[in-house]
């Protein structure tokens, strides 16, 4: 497919402008520091002793040091938000750019592991630099105590070596319960190990006081190079080799040193990179656990089809916008694991309580149904607190922001939904049930897609409510439902009366994208399109295609996807 060019710049411009930006800040960042160490006088000496492991090693630093600044920014939740939430500072297209800090969290932290082993692998050609490039005229300026040491032995017993030896391992562990196999099979191998970052900074800053590498700090009177004021004594007691490179050096008429040269380590300078973010990230993080602390009431829990759970809770002073997520914690399961979950319902005026929808999926969730559904009680029916037994206590961290937030900011939107994900969108809806009249929004395009029929009986009410006011108020066409049930082994129908509004728009099999865009290109020349997905990543993938390579370019479609994992 060809791109539309006023599609990708929307869509893929603004991420990768900041992603060229970075690029270039990390090439410059490396450049200079490799041509400090390379060419620097102060440090002649101790690039004569290592080589290019010193350029390397220094420059890979100074890179480590800028994204673990960096890595930590993006997932201050609470400054986003409220970021997302100034609308007269930052536009739609800033807003959208903010969506995209998990992805820039996720480079950060990916070139934190490529420079981490560019600047290990330097540091062990570095040990054996010392070890066998011993330097016998400057002493202070070695970190072996002898030449020939075993490498090994000066990576082990030296504050840097051991500290960088527990970094690596730290990182390993971070890096691999990183990616999506462990997030997806085991939450809790990935939040434990990725909360290992307070420890990986702690040795972070105390990796550079042993100050292994040294520079010169008597420019002035040594001149880096120049001859020792006792060379004649040298020469007397020298090979044949160094009494002619001494005498060599005579000739040139190079300047004789006024003393000898004298060496110190650096000023640890890594607590100053971290220090910022890293008091900024903790006292986020303290604040939302003092936010979260606030009693929360579960007002009525009920079970749905497809092992779906619904809870609709009350904390007083929680206010939020549809689209947006929170942080579930419930200490009788775990005390430490904090999931994400869309609200399905917000508070409003007439009503205080706020709602969402969870599937019973992994461990968190198995062993949270059986702490509100326990085997004596009748799950299948709503279960309201006036009962006497008590659900178990929770915590309610956010609200944060999200893209789904944008769905309002278009005059047309798409959202579309596969499986569970209608979450974000079902906040939606409830708003527009609401009073629809309030928003810029003028029409909705709602695609579901669903592997098993019972589930669109989760929203089925809410979707033929919404329906109904519409075609009171004579707007028939302001919501276009279209459901798909992508398995087709059983085909079933609704055969409940009160939803024969979705009768007609369930469709089987896979819906089409390329004909639906076509039909909303046609129909919505000059316009911005919000399109918005919560599904698998290969719909997600396959709309974000779509979007990049519509045959209307004078329609923008501008994707935006909903992911935690």
């Amino acid at each position: 497919m060809a791109l539309s060019l006023r599609s990708w710049v929307a869509n893929e411009g603004r991420k990768n402008f900041i992603l060229v930006v970075w690029l270039a800040v990390n090439v410059v960042v490396f450049w200079r520091t490799f041509i400090l160490y390379s060419s620097g006088p102060q440090y002649h000496y101790l690039h004569q002793m290592l080589g290019m492991g010193l350029c390397v090693s220094r420059a890979s630093a100074s890179l480590l040091n800028l994204n673990c600044c960096l890595v930590l920014l993006p997932m201050c939740r609470s400054i986003l938000t409220c970021l997302r939430g100034t609308l007269k500072v930052w536009a739609r297209g800033g807003r959208r750019l903010l969506d995209q800090s998990r992805s820039f969290h996720s480079a950060c932290g990916t070139a934190i592991c490529v420079f981490s082993v560019v600047h290990v692998s330097a540091h062990l050609v570095n040990a054996v630099s010392f070890s066998v490039k011993f330097s016998d005229e400057f002493p202070p300026l070695n970190m072996a105590q002898y030449r020939g040491q075993d490498p090994r032995i000066i990576i082990l017993t030296t504050v840097p070596g051991v500290t960088g030896v527990l970094l690596v391992l730290i990182l390993f562990l971070m890096f691999t319960a990183s990616t999506h196999c462990i997030r997806v099979g085991s939450y809790e191998i990935f939040w434990f190990t990725h909360n290992l970052f307070i420890v990986f900074y702690i040795i972070l800053t105390v990796h550079v006081v042993g100050g292994a590498l040294k520079y010169q700090t008597n420019l002035d009177t040594h001149t880096p190079g120049c001859l020792p004021a006792n060379h004649s004594r040298l020469t007397a007691n020298t090979s044949t080799n160094q009494e002619r490179e001494l005498e060599g050096r005579i000739q040139h008429r190079e300047p004789i040193c006024g003393e000898e040269a004298r060496f110190q380590s650096h000023f640890p300078e890594t607590w100053l990179w971290v220090l910022a973010p890293l008091c900024l990230y903790c006292t986020e993080r303290m604040c939302r656990y003092i936010r979260s602390w606030t009693p929360v009431t579960i007002v009525t829990v009920a079970r749905h089809p497809c092992q779906v759970i619904e809870l609709r809770m009350l904390k007083d002073g929680f206010k939020a916008k549809p689209g947006q997520y929170i942080l579930l914690n419930c200490p009788s399961v775990s005390s430490f694991e904090n999931h994400p979950f869309t609200l399905t319902m917000c508070p409003t005026e007439k009503k205080n309580t706020f709602g969402i929808h969870l599937r019973v999926v992994g461990d968190w969730t198995e062993r949270f149904s059986q702490q509100l559904f326990p085997k004596a009680s009748a799950g299948d029916q709503i279960l309201p607190i006036m009962q006497q037994r008590s659900f178990p206590r929770v915590c309610v961290d956010g609200p944060f922001g999200s893209p789904s937030e944008e769905v309002f900011s278009y005059e047309l939107s798409v959202c579309v939904a596969g499986g569970i994900g209608v979450t974000p969108f079902a906040c939606v809806l409830h708003a527009l049930l609401d009073g629809w009249s309030q928003y810029r929004l003028r029409r909705l395009y709602f695609v579901w897609v669903c592997r098993e029929m019972q589930s669109f009986y989760w929203f089925a009410d809410l979707l033929c409510s919404l329906h109904h006011k519409l075609w009171q108020e004579n707007r028939p066409d302001y919501l276009n439902i279209r459901l798909f049930l992508s398995n087709t082994s059983a085909l079933q129908h609704l055969c409940e009366e009160r939803y024969q509004p979705l009768r007609s728009r369930l469709m089987i099999g896979r819906p089409r994208w390329k004909l639906l865009f076509d039909e909303i290109g046609r129909t919505n020349q000059n316009k911005r399109v919000g399109v918005f997905c919560c599904g698998p990543k290969g719909m997600s993938r396959a709309l974000q295609t779509l979007c990049n390579s519509n045959q209307h370019p004078r329609t923008t479609f501008e994707f935006n996807t909903e992911t935690f994992c």
